[in-house]
This record gives C-alpha cells, structure tokens and sequence, in this order.
C-alpha cells in the first residue's frame, strides 16, 4: 500500500478531515448569505458558523469511538483534545475576537494619531465562537463521522 493509500484508508483521519471541509464551505456560504456577497477568507479563516473546530475534533473523537469502541484509549485521547480545544474557542480565542474588535475600533477613531500605516493593519475579528457556534460545529462533526463510517463500510 503505498502513502496515499494509507491516508486514503484511515477512516479517523478522513472523518477529521471531511469535517473541516464542510465546517468551512457551510461558514463560508452562510457568512455570504448574511453579508450578500462571498469572503473567500472565510474558507480558511477561524471563527464563524459552525466551528470548524468543533466539527474536526468531534468528527475525529466521533470516528475513534466507532472504529475502536469508547474504551479506548484513541477514544480518550480524541475526546479530552476535543474538550479543550473547544473550551478554548469558547473561552480565550473569543475573548481575543472581542479584544481585536475594541482594538480596531481605536485604530479607526484613531484618537492618539496613530501613523497611517498602523491603521490599515486590522486585527482578525473572527477568531473565537460563541456556544452556539461551538456546539453546531460539535453535531455538525458527529454526523460527519457517521457518515463517512458508512461510506467506509464500518457501519
């Protein structure tokens, strides 16, 4: 089997993977819907809806627990990296998003006379989730994993 074949075949992977993907496209055509136009950054950007986050980590915890069963230890490992890395959108990388909007807001007000070149440089707004946003990409990423399973034959 050579390398492709291999990545190709692991199912976990795959799940992460395709659960990114979708997380992303479906972000990207509800940000363009809501804003009337589309912002190709939003295609590998963070925050937004649903969570791509959420969605890789929960679809790769989701595909460690069919393929190995929920007492394994991929399993374990799968679901404590999904537990902090969404702890963490909800928490300091949406703080961030709410920081860099103040931030930005400074700049543009521009009441200290900030050198014209500093205020063209926007900080990223769309870092962290909100709870919603978070759990969207959690269920969007445990269908994934089911549904990639079937395609695999796990099923």
């Amino acid at each position: 089997m050579n390398f492709f074949d291999a990545i190709l075949s692991n199912y976990m992977l795959i799940s992460g993977v395709v659960g990114w993907f979708v997380a992303q496209v479906l972000k990207t055509a509800i940000d363009a819907y809501f804003n009337k136009g589309i912002n190709w950054e939003r295609m590998t950007g963070s925050g937004g809806m649903p969570s791509s986050h959420s969605s890789t980590v929960v679809a790769l915890a989701t595909a460690a627990a069919i393929q190995y069963g929920a007492e394994s230890p991929y399993f374990a490992i799968a679901c404590v990296f999904a537990i902090v890395v969404m702890y963490d959108a909800t928490g300091v990388r949406r703080e961030t998003g709410k920081q860099a909007v103040i931030l930005n807001k400074m700049l543009t007000d521009n009441p200290f006379n900030w050198k014209p070149e500093e205020v063209e440089k926007k900080l990223k707004e769309y870092v962290g989730h909100t709870p919603l946003q978070v759990g969207m990409g959690a269920i969007l990423g445990f269908l994934i994993a089911f549904l990639v399973a079937s395609s695999y034959g796990i099923l």
